[in-house]
């Protein structure tokens, strides 16, 4: 099936033009088919908790199948700041307790790193760029005996700027320590394999690229490594046997699965397979393709209006979305939505963020909004 004959499964794609998938995905029937499946079930039912759970093992199961992965390396949380926190949690490793990040980084994923080097957890160190493009040798003068992590955006949420992972794993892997993937930016417009880009630790939420609601992320952690951390932020579903009810006995159960807190998301997992399990059947290498040509076609028509591109210029350093400078991104977002154009204002950009879905005419209608916007 080509790709445009999937835009009737977003039924907001009739009435207006979504540019905002860096931020939230369309509503899709598949996930509302999904969701609809727990509805059933509760209503009919009441309590049915094998089910329920059967359901977010599902949801595991298909986010490991996108990374390559396998389902006892993934854990289920609610956001990517709980994942984080997780990790940060199960310092220090082995006498080794800094984490090196960027300063472009999602300020939860700061802010966390932030919280353990106040508390004298973690020792913190940023690296900085000026065009949102880091290189791994950034890191040479601080990659020490003492280096536990490197925590890294794989696209950048301001620019859209695209991270070398691989390239940042070895360097890390050079000097012993590990590599954490913040890939809520990118995940749902390429393929990742884990395997291949050595990567330890990857995490990421379902409502933007992933087609997913909010409250609920994915936190992959390489096997090996789990099973040699142990995370202090918990809960009975991170137990060798949730149902052992013995609150003065702690253990961890294998693998990622020691990551679980408590009760799981089950609504938001099950909506986040409906739109992960949409976007393996549609295939994963036809939407990279795809999102790889309206890139380019959204820079070339930024370019041929005269905007200032924030973004890298080359599709392949760069994400889904394209970021336009605009001053007040707040004016010309809402200016955008008079029109029936979903945009994404952040700071002094303007972001748009095509899937597969989008079609050419309507990136030319959003450019031509902005272009307008900035003449009033």
């Amino acid at each position: 099936m080509s790709l445009s004959n999937y835009r009737k499964e977003f039924p907001i794609l009739s009435e207006k033009i979504h540019l905002g998938n860096c931020s939230q995905a369309p509503q899709s029937i598949p996930v509302l088919n999904a969701m609809d499946e727990y509805f059933q079930n509760w209503r009919k039912i009441g309590m049915d908790w094998d089910y329920w759970m059967t359901g977010v093992e599902q949801a595991k199961a298909s986010f490991a199948k996108l990374i390559h992965a396998e389902v006892d390396e993934i854990a289920v949380v609610s956001c990517v700041s709980d994942a984080v926190t997780s990790i940060a949690s199960t310092f220090p490793w082995q006498n080794r307790k800094k984490v090196i990040t960027t300063e472009a980084e999602f300020p939860s994923v700061g802010h966390v790193w932030n919280s353990f080097a106040k508390k004298g957890l973690v020792d913190l160190a940023f690296i900085s760029s000026d065009d949102g493009l880091y290189s791994p040798e950034q890191l040479d003068e601080l990659l020490n005996e003492d280096t536990a992590l490197v925590s890294l955006h794989h696209v950048g949420y301001y620019n859209g700027a695209k991270q070398d992972v691989k390239a940042f794993a070895k360097k890390a892997h050079e000097h012993g320590a590990k590599l954490f993937v913040d890939a809520y930016q990118s995940l749902g417009t390429c393929d990742i394999n884990v395997k291949e880009l050595d990567i330890d630790m990857l995490a990421s939420g379902n409502l933007k690229y992933l087609l997913g609601i909010p409250g609920v992320a994915f936190l992959y952690v390489k096997r090996e490594l789990a099973e040699q951390i142990e995370p202090a932020m918990t809960g009975w579903f991170g137990r060798v046997n949730p149902f052992y009810f013995d609150a003065t006995h702690l253990d961890f159960a294998e693998g990622a699965k020691r990551f679980n807190t408590g009760t799981p998301p089950v609504i938001a997992a099950f909506a986040a397979r409906g739109g992960m399990d949409f976007l393996l059947d549609v295939r994963m290498d036809r939407i990279e393709k795809r999102v790889l040509e309206l890139s380019q076609f959204t820079l070339d028509g930024a370019n041929k209006r005269g905007l200032e591109i924030a973004s890298p210029l080359d599709t392949l350093k760069k994400g889904a979305s394209t970021a336009i400078r605009v001053g007040d991104a707040h004016k010309v977002e809402s200016y955008l939505a008079e029109n029936q154009v979903i945009g994404s204002a952040r700071a002094d950009v303007i972001r748009l963020a095509p899937h597969f879905f989008t079609e050419e005419h309507e990136i030319d209608r959003a450019l031509d909004l902005v272009v307008e916007s900035l003449k009033q």
